[in-house]
């Protein structure tokens, strides 16, 4: 496997809208193909923390990202054809991750919005949809912007850019001074 991602992408950018290019030029496009099972969602958390801490997350937003990016999967492998393969795209942009997740699903429907586990998903990612393509296979998209908190859309209080200290202090738990 080639740990350096591809630039640009456009030849794959169907999934979501404007990932090719913005204004400040082309961005990175890495995408992994896994065999559509639980047992694999261990390289995508590895893979989705290392592009974070690429981008320059903070460890909140690089835990986040994991979490949701395995809970996008465990929605779609429930229904997932048994042998198939589950797809995961990563457009890396300064500050910005999108993730999108594909698997060829038995039903072709996506996953519901009126579940718990997707009030999770867009808690922790901020922007997240889902649709379905050709040949039953469905996908969820999210987005996460570094320092941005999803519930708000917008920086934490006191959040100071790698200090955990003040993200700490900002959810009110005690801070040691010296």
């Amino acid at each position: 496997m080639n740990p350096t991602p591809s630039t640009g992408g456009a030849e794959n950018s169907g999934g979501t809208s404007g990932e090719a290019t913005h204004g400040g030029g082309p961005h990175d496009v890495v995408q992994l193909t896994l065999p559509a099972a639980s047992a694999y969602l261990t390289v995508l958390r590895t893979a989705t923390a290392s592009l974070a801490a690429r981008l320059d997350f903070t460890l909140d937003d690089i835990e986040d990202l994991r979490i949701a990016v395995d809970e996008a999967c465990a929605l779609l492998l429930v229904s997932a054809v048994p042998g198939s393969s589950l797809e995961c795209r990563f457009a890396l942009e300064p500050g910005v991750m999108k993730v999108l997740v594909t698997v060829e699903s038995l039903d072709g429907e996506p996953p519901s919005t009126e579940t718990f586990a997707w009030t999770v998903l867009t808690a922790l990612a901020g922007d997240v949809s889902s649709s379905t393509g050709p040949g039953s296979r469905v996908s969820i998209a999210l987005q996460k912007r570094r320092g941005v908190r999803a519930d708000l859309g917008e920086p934490p209080a006191g959040h100071v850019r790698g200090s955990g200290a003040a993200s700490t202090a900002a959810l009110g738990d005690t801070v040691g001074t010296s």
